[in-house]
């Protein structure tokens, strides 16, 4: 169990080289998810490794669980272009942000 206030969660979005698919999850390890997502050897099956999308272009945090549920099922809902705006007022040039996450 975790000690009061270290609880981490993260809500993020992934997408391809060419930026044409987006993905939603949630996780309380973005650093490893990332990782998983990138070496998932032999399950094609996955959506990610589908789609080949690898690169964060965008996420946030919480310390709350069911927050964190709760925002990933409302931007899953969201159309195309509400979540490219969401991406954009975060991170306007949609660079790939995998390599700054610790």
């Amino acid at each position: 169990m975790k000690t009061l206030g270290t609880h981490n969660y993260y809500v993020y979005i992934l997408t391809n080289i060419n930026k044409t698919v987006l993905y939603t999850g949630v996780t309380n390890d973005l650093k490893s998810r990332l990782y998983w997502h990138k070496n998932t050897k032999g399950e094609n099956n996955h959506f990610t490794a589908k789609y080949k999308c690898f690169y964060l272009v965008y996420y946030e945090y919480f310390q709350d669980v069911e927050q964190s549920i709760a925002r990933e099922k409302q931007i899953k809902g969201y159309s195309r272009l509400k979540k490219e705006n969401l991406i954009n007022t975060f991170n306007s040039d949609w660079s790939f942000l995998n390599e700054i996450i610790e």
